[in-house]
């Protein structure tokens, strides 16, 4: 039998993500409408947030899917999997434009439940058709992220811990939802109320960043695992907080892709495509991606990085392990992003970058001034992460120096 957290537990986490997650903070209003997404490894998660959300007076839109695992020679127990092994070119370039438009019209929040059944899912299938499909549902993310701008749409991830996800962890399925437990703060009596004092923290140190940004000429990471610099750009705000993601403890931007040199190594593997790969090592000049190498699935790698704007950062993230109670590898990115441990962490993303850390209105901001500003487009979106000590420096545009992230922790 899998572990299944209490009854309270799944209400306590239910209460957050529909009363606080969503809604930027705030939680939904009567009359909204809810996108619920998740497997049925995470049906106590499930059904505990589709009551919660009519309890709040929301309607559910249920996209509720069966669990899907690789099998063994003789079965295949995955709709994805054998997708992408017998699906035709015609069928993988194929985008449900109406019925997909339709959906984005229609709901105000979008709430998915990372649940995976098979860690190794999409273990030796053809990496080209999984970016090819990646490419063609890029509208979809398009139109939400549009909705998103204009302040008409919220989302949020939550995950449900498997006995696949604890066992690639290294945990067991009860140590492994501890974590779960302490990162979203459901060993609190009133959880969201504790949200809300961590989240005012984080806000310190975000206003503290925001206030010297336009100062910032480039940010100098350097540890024994990096040599790094990245250039905030014009224009540009760090962003925390907000629900987006539960949990979420980093404050990040998206940097002028134009303006990272140097080279990264993650000490942390990658979880991605239904497949894992260990050991990134990752150098940057004039802002792109010249050479990429991985212990495993290197070919996954490289081809994730061969799609169109994959080749330049998106994003870059630090946690301060002052906030995070994740103390333990998850393999997944939702928490690893998120780790706090004795150095917290950093991440970069490969690919698009998030045009909501523009500093004005995002909505009024338009491709080409986006593109103008150093703001990264790509159906790919990547966090791949380092949890080794390292030094963030800012380089100002006055030639003074002020060191903003030392042993795990802002010292802005």
């Amino acid at each position: 039998m899998a572990y299944t957290p209490s009854q309270k537990i799944l209400e306590r986490y239910a209460d957050v993500m529909v009363n606080f997650a969503l809604g930027m903070g705030k939680g939904i209003k009567k009359g909204d409408v809810v996108r619920l997404s998740a497997s049925e490894s995470a049906k106590p998660l499930y059904i505990a947030i589709h009551n919660a959300i009519v309890d709040a007076g929301g309607h559910v839109l249920g996209h509720y899917a069966p669990d899907e695992e690789k099998g063994d020679m003789r079965r295949n127990e995955s709709t994805s999997r054998y997708f992408y092994q017998h699906a035709s070119d015609e069928q993988i370039r194929f985008f449900p434009a109406k019925y997909l438009k339709g959906v984005v019209d229609q709901m105000d929040h979008s709430l998915y439940i990372l649940a995976d059944r098979d860690m190794h899912l999409m273990d030796g299938i053809d990496a080209k058709k999984i970016m090819a499909r990646g490419v063609a549902m890029k509208p979809f993310m398009d139109w939400r992220h549009e909705k998103e701008w204009k302040g008409k749409l919220s989302w949020s991830i939550a995950m449900y811990g498997t006995p696949a996800m604890a066992k690639e962890a290294g945990l067991s399925e009860k140590e492994y939802w501890n974590q779960i437990i302490k990162a979203c703060f459901l060993d609190y009596e009133d959880p969201i109320k504790r949200w809300k004092e961590v989240y005012t923290e984080i806000e310190k140190f975000k206003g503290r960043l925001n206030k010297l940004t336009p100062s910032i000429d480039r940010l100098h990471a350097v540890g024994a695992d990096m040599d790094l610099w990245v250039r905030p750009g014009e224009k540009r705000n760090w962003l925390a907080g907000r629900g987006v993601n539960m949990p979420s403890f980093e404050i990040f931007t998206s940097p002028d892709w134009r303006g990272t040199e140097g080279w990264i190594r993650f000490n942390q593997p990658l979880y991605r495509y239904g497949s894992k790969i260990t050991g990134i090592e990752i150098e940057f000049k004039n802002g792109k991606v010249v050479k990429s190498k991985a212990k495993t699935n290197e070919k996954l790698l490289k081809e994730m990085i061969a799609t169109k704007g994959a080749d330049k950062m998106g994003e870059y993230s630090l946690t301060d392990k002052r906030h995070s109670r994740i103390t333990k590898f998850m393999a997944e990115t939702l928490y690893d992003e998120n780790m706090g441990g004795p150095y917290g962490n950093t991440h970069l993303a490969l690919g698009m970058s998030y045009r909501d850390t523009y500093r004005g209105d995002v909505s009024k901001l338009t491709t080409k001034e986006a593109e103008k500003l150093g703001f990264n487009d790509s159906s790919v979106h990547t966090d791949i992460i380092s949890t080794t000590d390292r030094t963030v420096t800012a380089h100002l545009k006055n030639g003074q120096e002020v060191v903003i992230y030392r042993k795990g922790q802002f010292v802005l």
